[in-house]
């Protein structure tokens, strides 16, 4: 596959492990999964991770809600290393675009993740503030967009169409919902698909025997059925 994969995740140890497989070939973390694995100290954990994986895109995300506020930590944040990505929301909490802000990042020279997009028009207005500057990522939600029983494919063909122009620019199918996704979006040539643990854990499912498949899969029921003891009198 021609997709690059991305672990999407915050706990060191599964970062470390992950790192030493070749498939992975970036990392991405988000407040979100900070707080879930617990980390309390931002830049410790940012430092300590960047000092084991040194060679491999890492994106950080601001957590301010105010645009100057978000610029300053934005500043901070990258020169944490070269191979940092500013996670840069592509809207603050009121909905007012950061693109005026994604703008003047890339002038400076700021590698971004522009992340949580769903909209083609948020598309185009990113891809016109980082036109121009260095290497950065345009993240559309794609697993989102399908949560609302919308098709994501053709979004996500628009989204490079839009980003052709502009080949430092990468395109992110985030928040996959299934192995399908990786296919996917290799098969439409997406630049990266950042991928959570427990669609990782099936990667060695890739073209399986489906006969063999099935059959595993009635000895599971079969196996399960003898050892809860189930019987009909």
């Amino acid at each position: 596959m021609s997709v690059k994969i991305f672990a999407d995740g915050a706990e060191k140890a599964s970062m470390l492990k992950l790192y030493a497989d070749p498939r992975i070939q970036g990392f991405t973390t988000n407040p979100t999964l900070m707080r879930k694995a617990g980390i309390s100290d931002y830049e410790g954990f940012a430092r300590d991770i960047l000092a084991a994986i040194p060679d491999r895109p890492i994106s950080f995300e601001v957590f301010a809600d105010e645009f100057d506020e978000m610029e300053r930590q934005a500043e901070r944040i990258a020169a944490w290393g070269s191979n940092v990505y500013v996670k840069i929301p592509v809207t603050n909490t009121r909905g007012e675009s950061a693109g005026p802000l994604v703008k003047r990042l890339a002038a400076r020279g700021v590698k971004q993740n522009v992340t949580a997009i769903l909209t083609l028009d948020q598309v185009r207005e990113v891809v016109d503030a980082l036109a121009g500057g260095p290497a950065a990522n345009v993240s559309v939600f794609a697993g989102r967009i399908a949560d609302t029983g919308v098709d994501p494919l053709p979004v996500m063909k628009e989204a490079l169409r839009i980003m052709a122009p502009h080949p430092q620019l990468e395109l992110i199918w985030a928040s996959p919902r299934e192995l399908l996704n990786i296919a996917q979006a290799s098969e439409i040539g997406c630049h990266i698909i950042t991928v959570t643990p427990d669609i990782l854990n099936k990667l060695a499912l890739i073209g399986k025997d489906l006969a063999r498949y099935s059959l595993e899969t009635v000895k599971m029921f079969r196996n399960d059925a003898v050892a809860s003891g189930f019987g009909l009198a």
